[in-house]
């Protein structure tokens, strides 16, 4: 999520690590480990401390912790990793607010439909 809210793509970031995009997208979604050298390399390159990445393991609530799985599930998509990279990049917040209304129309209609 922090890559994407930097605006920063695989590519970019797998050529600051001396590494593939493929290898950047195994860590994204879980299925490659991170050791700890390398998190603190990925921290480095994000501007952030090692312990970002930890954030919501320790003492959040469940309501936090429910919010951090579906924004993970949402940027572990293709489509939702580019939604959260575009909506990021929109800085109206008029416009943002547009958008999340317009996606809850387009669910309210589809809900319409079922019944």
């Amino acid at each position: 999520m922090r890559r994407i809210a930097l605006g920063m793509s695989q590519e970019k970031l797998a050529d600051a690590l001396g590494l593939t995009f493929q290898q950047i997208q195994k860590y994204e979604k879980g299925i490659n480990r991170i050791g700890a050298g390398r998190l603190h390399e990925i921290g480095l390159i994000l501007g952030v401390d090692v312990t970002y990445f930890f954030d919501g393991l320790l003492g959040r609530n469940a309501l936090l912790n429910a919010n951090d799985n579906v924004l993970h599930l949402v940027a572990s998509n293709p489509h939702g990793a580019k939604l959260i990279e575009l909506f990021a990049s929109v800085e109206d917040s008029n416009i943002q607010r547009s958008i999340v209304k317009l996606v809850e129309a387009v669910l309210s209609a589809r809900e319409t439909l079922r019944s």
